[in-house]
């Protein structure tokens, strides 16, 4: 299974650049709301990206959210409905419907975060 992880050892410092960078991917502006990740402050500062869980595609009744062969749960536009019930099941609070997109979006581990991350704490692993 593919998904965003942040490196053991690694120590995150809030700059905010990972949920640009996804926020900026997705939606074309910096809005950590529309951001497919979250930085969350529990024990320490972490980046927190989707899971892969698939509660969302369990929510999911009009099948627009499917696991691909690398176990990534996408959300296919065509099909979905904005419903928003994806976002409703998701445990994490990771699943994002902007009132200004007809359709939810939620992490694909596409690495576009790690790539801008200027502490290297974020990777993409198979696992």
């Amino acid at each position: 299974m593919k998904k965003l992880m942040m490196k053991k050892g690694s120590t995150c410092m809030a700059c905010l650049e990972c949920v640009r960078a996804c926020s900026e991917a997705f939606y074309k502006e910096f809005d950590p709301d529309k951001a497919c990740l979250q930085i969350v402050e529990k024990k320490s500062v972490r980046p927190m990206a989707c899971p892969q869980c698939g509660k969302c595609a369990e929510a999911c009744e009009a099948g627009a959210i499917t696991q691909n062969a690398k176990g990534v749960y996408m959300v296919n536009k065509k099909l979905c409905t904005g419903c928003g019930k994806c976002v409703e099941a998701c445990p994490f609070g990771l699943m994002v419907k902007a009132e200004t997109s007809p359709t939810a979006s939620k992490c694909i581990a596409c690495g576009i975060c790690a790539k801008a991350c200027p502490m290297d704490v974020l990777e993409v692993v198979e696992g």
